[in-house]
């Protein structure tokens, strides 16, 4: 498809929405922001809850697509992830299903799948077709979100590309985001391929640069037309020297969500 010509990004004020308010617009984009807090620097950005239906179905109206970054980003109390992941995913979909938007980027995450083990040497990169392992409840909301992304393609006709982000960071930042790292600039050629790629109807891609230790295959997000040029190996000889290697049968040396599988960081950070 052509490429959109405006997108609403949701999440806007957050790590990587910060990220790609400067690097999406190089590739033609007019955003339109949305934040449960002020975006910095941004006056016109749209501040709304999740949980507010009627501003969410203004946000999204007259835009091409979606990018919906917003939500909680790490491990929460339950109740807390219900309302701003899976029940805010709901509301969002709501307002495009209303609006007539037939294109979402969703944000999964990486923790859908964080109890799958980490291949070893010589064994096959994780499929995306990898039954859902989620290590916390924040990954069990990115299942949800996958789910609900297919029904709605299913029942409605919105096509989703859901994409699950390893870590996007300017630079890894320990040893097991050398598998996992996302650069900001693949991240940005990674959403503009899931924003004009045709026929997506509902694509689960992997997202992470073209890393050396990579865990996963990239094989659907290229077939979007994605192709990562950056690589964390330029990284790891400081990394491990800084950090060491995991632990034999540690979390991080077993499974693809390392530490949140036993001690998941909490929201807010």
């Amino acid at each position: 498809m052509s490429a959109p010509r405006t997108v609403l990004l949701t999440g806007a004020a957050g790590g990587v929405g910060t990220l790609m308010r400067e690097l999406l617009p190089p590739y033609g984009y007019e955003l339109r922001l949305l934040d449960v807090v002020p975006v910095r620097g941004e006056p016109n950005a749209i501040v709304a809850d999740l949980a507010d239906r009627a501003a969410l179905r203004e946000a999204v109206r007259g835009v091409d697509a979606i990018v919906h970054l917003a939500g909680i980003s790490l491990e929460a109390d339950f109740e807390k992830i219900v309302a701003a992941n899976i029940a805010g995913t709901y509301n969002l979909y709501e307002a495009a299903r209303e609006e007539g938007v037939r294109r979402v980027v969703f944000a999964s995450s990486n923790h859908a799948v964080g109890f799958t083990r980490q291949p070893r040497e010589g064994e096959p990169l994780i499929p995306v077709d990898t039954p859902h392992r989620p290590d916390t409840f924040y990954g069990l909301s990115k299942c949800f979100g996958e789910d609900l992304a297919q029904l709605y393609w299913d029942l409605h006709g919105i096509e989703t590309v859901s994409v699950r982000i390893g870590s996007c960071f300017p630079e890894p930042t320990s040893v097991r985001m050398l598998s996992m790292w996302l650069s900001p600039a693949d991240c940005a050629r990674l959403l503009h391929a899931t924003l004009t790629a045709e026929g997506v109807a509902h694509t689960v891609a992997y997202g992470s640069s073209a890393n050396t230790r990579a865990w996963w295959d990239l094989s659907t997000a290229r077939a979007l037309g994605y192709d990562p040029q950056d690589d964390s190996e330029v990284h790891a000889e400081k990394l491990i020297a800084a950090r060491g290697l995991p632990e034999k049968g540690s979390a991080d040396d077993l499974y693809l969500g390392g530490h949140f599988c036993v001690n998941p960081p909490r929201w807010p950070h």
